[in-house]
């Protein structure tokens, strides 16, 4: 069964949706009529170039471009990370460029490999499809992570301070907010999982039963997304801080000055 298309009529009633979130903000005062516009026309248009750039690498199919892809996807969200976190761009970019590299390539080439058995694990149907699930739900993962650990950090540093002067290491005294940062950024996703199939069914789940997919294949399909972002969030936040803290503290255990965007 083929996947009904949608024409650019019916695409074009669907943008009518927007009306009650516009006026429910005029008449209340909400203010995110311009944030709300502007962010449906930046999706519209990244999503239809990027359908064009899936159809180009799907047709293609070259290891080293598909690679290539990803490494950028990385890079992408690499800014965009230490962007929202409000960290100083040149002292966090290599080190959490690595971490999202090393979790991206180790989780799907697990998950290609081991769990969909694929003769060419960069195959680009699913290398870079499931590599950007799962790099969204890393960035996502690290925004929270990495901005709530130097933030609690610097919010705490009279408490962080004495530890150290306790003799405590960087990272004995630093294991309290790793530990918070932790659990605050894999919370939307355990919160997600509990979730699953009861309250609402997700959009891999549902793309491919609309695309005409088993039920039950759908199911084992999502249950192993789900898996490996759990994996994705968790070992991304873990090795980004990790990478991070031997650049962000001087020798004395005192985080710098540096590490922060000014306001």
């Amino acid at each position: 069964m083929d996947t009904n298309d949608i024409s650019i009529f019916s695409l074009a009633m669907a943008f009518l949706m927007l009306l009650y979130p516009v006026i429910l903000s005029y008449v209340f005062n909400l203010k995110i009529i311009k944030d709300s516009l502007i962010s449906v026309l930046r999706m519209t248009v990244q999503l239809f170039i990027m359908s064009l750039i899936l159809a180009f690498l799907f047709e293609i199919n070259n290891i080293w471009i598909n690679i290539g892809w990803i490494i950028f996807m990385i890079l992408f969200a690499t800014i965009r990370v230490i962007q929202t976190s409000k960290l100083k761009m040149k002292k966090f970019v290599i080190p959490v460029f690595s971490a999202l590299l090393i979790t991206s390539f180790i989780v799907l080439l697990y998950f290609n490999y081991v769990i969909l058995r694929l003769s060419n694990v960069f195959e680009a149907r699913y290398f870079i499809v499931i590599g950007g699930m799962l790099l969204g739900n890393s960035l996502t993962g690290n925004i929270i992570g990495i901005g709530n650990f130097y933030k609690d950090i610097k919010r705490n540093k009279e408490r962080y301070l004495f530890n150290l002067g306790n003799g405590a290491t960087i990272y004995e005294a630093a294991m309290p907010y790793f530990r918070n940062s932790v659990i605050s950024a894999l919370k939307p996703t355990i919160a997600s999982m509990a979730t699953i199939g009861i309250v609402y069914l997700p959009g891999m789940m549902t793309g491919q039963i609309l695309g005409g997919a088993n039920p039950q294949t759908a199911i084992k399909y999502q249950i192993a997304i789900m898996l490996a972002i759990l994996l994705s969030v968790s070992l991304s936040v873990t090795l980004t801080i990790i990478f991070t803290i031997k650049s962000s503290f001087d020798e004395y255990g005192i985080i710098k000055d540096d590490v922060f965007q000014q306001s």
